[in-house]
């Protein structure tokens, strides 16, 4: 199932195999993410001091990825790398915004 991201809820994008994924960094998924990389704050942190490993990325796509059901991990990272990491940091930036802004408040009607 791919959705459109949703720029008001700090979703982005994600082309993989062709196929753009979807990344949403909803509260259990950053909360999955910190379990496992250690606070966001310092992840942000190393991400905009250029000390951000390629691990710590994907695990964050990972934790983020809407539908997971016809990907495994590996073959995302295998993707990611495929992509080329210049491409795989739109999306990133847009959930490290996320993380340190919160999301956007819809505009008015």
């Amino acid at each position: 199932m791919n959705q459109p991201a949703n720029p008001f809820r700090g979703e982005a994008s994600l082309p993989l195999a062709g196929s753009p994924r979807l990344l949403r960094p909803s509260f259990a998924a950053l909360v999955a993410a910190e379990e496992e990389l250690g606070p966001l704050f310092a992840l942000v942190e190393r991400a905009g001091a250029g000390q951000l490993r390629l691990a710590e990325m994907i695990a964050l796509f990972w934790h983020c990825l809407a539908d997971r059901e016809s990907l495994s991990r590996d073959a995302m990272g295998e993707a990611v790398i495929a992509l080329g990491l210049a491409e795989a940091s739109k999306p990133l930036r847009v959930l490290l915004g996320q993380i340190l802004q919160g999301r956007v408040a819809s505009p008015e009607p």
